[in-house]
């Protein structure tokens, strides 16, 4: 099976679990389903739960259900951008191709949307059958924290606010973006790896793999939003120039970020060593994090 099989087959079945997660637009209320659905059915690369699904098959093969608690990463992630979107935040206009929540729905249905589609994601992984209550209640954990205050994903998108014109600085910007981005594409490996029955030493290998792809991610995100135009990214590009954002670009420039990207793949692949060939996908998504257009 090529990457590309791989992958589609992989977003399909996220996919089919958000249907079934997901109230359908005919269900009250239903101004609010349609805020929710249009947004996490936007057309997303569905990184996170592809990441959390290859890594669960890294430590078992036969697992099943693990899609139904790696929708609540996207979950997350698409609640994150509703929110980023707001005029009292980002303040954009497009978000995957199209125009963005609260310029369809209005902002206090798009609030509602974030609002909503952050809770389902509990109420998922509290639901889960395929995972002993123990295993629930880590994979809770695990997602709450990176979704937070403390090195969460909140957390980072605080300093990246309070960043705005300040002196780009190399520390402050890693203080953002491993909370911002990499802490949800962090705990994305740790919940497959956690639903499956991870050991603590390959867990601690596949959280060192999750955490360098995610810088990976971030600093290529940056490059891109120099890089590329606006119809390629499907959301606005320069935005980051615009507002004065810390940025790896505006930290390092673009050939030593670049160089940075290329690092954290090596790295990632790395912290594969232990697992053979049995985590070749994982080191197909780090290396397509990087090489990515958009």
């Amino acid at each position: 099976m090529t990457l590309r099989e791989y992958l589609s087959e992989r977003i399909d079945r996220v996919e089919r679990a958000l249907e079934r997660w997901v109230p359908g637009e005919d269900v009250e209320p239903v101004t609010m389903h349609r805020a929710m659905r249009y947004s996490l059915f936007a057309g997303g690369k569905r990184v996170r739960p592809v990441l959390c699904l290859a890594a669960a098959e890294v430590i078992d093969a036969g697992s099943t259900g693990v899609e139904d608690a790696a929708v609540t990463l996207e979950m997350i992630h698409t609640y994150s951008l509703i929110h980023d979107d707001l005029p009292a935040l980002d303040n954009d206009d497009l978000r995957r191709g199209r125009p963005t929540n609260h310029k369809v729905f209005g902002e206090a249905m798009a609030i509602l949307a974030g609002d909503s589609l952050l809770t389902l994601a509990f109420e998922v992984l509290a639901r889960l059958e395929g995972a002993g209550a123990e295993r629930r209640v880590a994979l809770v954990r695990e997602l709450a924290t990176a979704s937070g205050t403390v090195g969460g994903m909140i957390g980072g998108q605080v300093h990246d606010m309070e960043g705005e014109r300040q002196r780009p600085t190399a520390e402050l910007l890693e203080r953002i973006h491993r909370a911002k981005t990499g802490a949800l594409l962090r705990a994305s490996v740790r919940m497959g790896a956690i639903y499956a029955g991870a050991s603590a030493e390959d867990l601690a290998a596949l959280t060192t793999y999750g955490e360098h792809a995610g810088l990976a991610f971030q600093i290529v995100d940056d490059v891109l939003d120099i890089e590329e135009s606006s119809q390629a990214l499907g959301k606005t590009a320069g935005k980051d120039v615009d507002q004065q954002k810390i940025t790896f670009p505006a930290v390092y420039g673009l050939a030593e970020s670049k160089r940075m990207a290329e690092d954290e793949r090596k790295a990632a692949h790395a912290a594969l060593e232990r697992f053979g060939p049995r985590a070749e996908r994982l080191r197909e998504i780090a290396d397509l994090i990087v090489d990515r257009k958009s």
